[in-house]
């Protein structure tokens, strides 16, 4: 199939391009949101092809993955007034969980004959009201880092986007009683100026924003992964550290409870719970290696590679149908 999608999301659009299709991605002059084109900082096949909003017009769409309620119209009119789910079938995919009046929250694409919509994680699906839409559920897939893990440096890594706009979300405001049980790692876009920003010493929490063939070679290295979000979709980050072999220390909420099994970390809606957990890692290297160990096992089971490809192959094809 030749499968038009934007780039929104680096590393989700990473696994879904390892696919057998053709990727057509609408690259702009400025690249901006809606024409990123390529990732400069992730590793995408040659199957992903920029093509232009003139380009577009013309050309031999099978499926439109949208992944942003604009993209519908964008869509109609870079397709030449071809509408998505009537003229090119369409799959919805929605990455986040819902924002604003919950449980009650409608979805963009609810009530919708014409199209798919598909969740990341069961708590979306869960919490999203999206009526009569027919829904699935497509559970992350990774491509495998390998088993880095050396655990060598005993700090925590902490990975997170803009932690000082989104706040309370990522749990940006727990991280200065945490640093005290673990001298954090914070990597991320737009994490410059953290320490400051929560009052702490530059050696309690420490920011850099790396590519992801550097990330995961230093998240391997620290003894640990903290995750400490109230209420995001399930991040990627955080299957990524499992699949490196790393122990996971997590808040209990939205899906996490269901990525993170026993044994491969500790999870609580207790902050002091998740310092003690911390603190455990930093003195005992050989718990944090058992532990990761079988994180990446239970990554490897429940959000390989091949069980995501063949999730959107089945439901592309139905789409389709």
């Amino acid at each position: 199939m030749n499968i038009l999608l934007w780039h929104v999301h680096g590393s989700w659009t990473t696994a879904f391009v390892q696919g057998p299709h053709t990727y057509l991605v609408p690259v702009t002059p400025g690249r901006d949101p809606d024409g990123l084109g390529r990732a400069e900082t992730f590793s995408w096949p040659a199957s992903v092809r920029e093509v232009t909003p003139e380009e577009l017009r013309d050309a031999d769409v099978d499926l439109v993955l949208l992944q942003r309620p604009h993209e519908l119209e964008l869509a109609e009119r870079w397709l030449g007034g071809r509408r998505p789910g009537r003229d090119v079938p369409a799959v919805y995919l929605e990455h986040n969980a819902p924002d604003g009046d919950v449980p009650n929250t409608r979805h963009p694409c609810a009530d919708r004959d014409d199209l798919t919509l598909v969740h990341v994680t069961h708590f979306n699906h869960l919490f999203w009201d999206c009526g009569s839409t027919r829904t699935e559920v497509i559970e992350h897939g990774i491509v495998d880092p390998g088993h880095l893990y050396t655990g060598r440096i005993a700090r925590a890594a902490v990975v997170v986007n803009e932690p000082v706009r989104r706040g309370r979300y990522t749990g940006t405001d727990l991280l200065p009683a945490l640093s005290e049980a673990a001298p954090l790692d914070v990597f991320g876009m737009r994490t410059e100026g953290l320490a400051a920003h929560l009052g702490l010493p530059e050696e309690r929490c420490r920011a850099a924003d790396l590519p992801q063939s550097e990330l995961h070679a230093a998240l391997a290295e620290r003894r640990l992964y903290l995750h400490p979000v109230r209420w995001t979709s399930l991040g990627l980050s955080l299957l990524e550290a499992m699949h490196l072999g790393m122990p996971v220390v997590a808040l209990a909420t939205t899906e996490a409870v269901e990525a993170i099994p026993a044994g491969t970390g500790t999870l609580s809606t207790r902050p002091d719970v998740l310092a003690r957990a911390a603190r455990h890692y930093l003195e005992e290297p050989e718990a944090a290696a058992e532990d990761g160990a079988r994180a990446r096992q239970a990554a490897l089971d429940r959000y390989g590679l091949k069980r995501f490809l063949a999730d959107w192959e089945r439901v592309m094809t139905e789409a389709r149908s």
